[in-house]
């Protein structure tokens, strides 16, 4: 049986970017092969960097990119699917 998959938005909030941003970006490479896209914007006022990802993978994949993330200090993840 062929692994169901979902297109999904991933939002990524940095609170801290000298501290985290490495990290997050050594996660995020680790799972290139499952981003469509990819945005970042920085918020100066609130001093907040905001990541958004559009991906494509097993739910399991997306599950274990978002714990990752989830798991590094100062940075929230929230992610909606859409099974196909």
């Amino acid at each position: 049986m062929a692994e169901e998959r979902a297109v999904g938005i991933i939002a990524i909030i940095v609170k801290n970017r000298s501290e985290a941003s490495s990290k997050v970006n050594a996660i995020l490479s680790g799972f290139g092969e499952i981003v469509i896209g990819r945005m970042g914007l920085p918020y100066h006022e609130r001093n907040l960097n905001i990541i958004t990802l559009i991906v494509d993978a097993s739910t399991d994949q997306i599950g274990s990119l978002t714990g990752k993330l989830g798991s590094i200090a100062d940075v929230t993840v929230k992610s909606t699917l859409a099974k196909i």
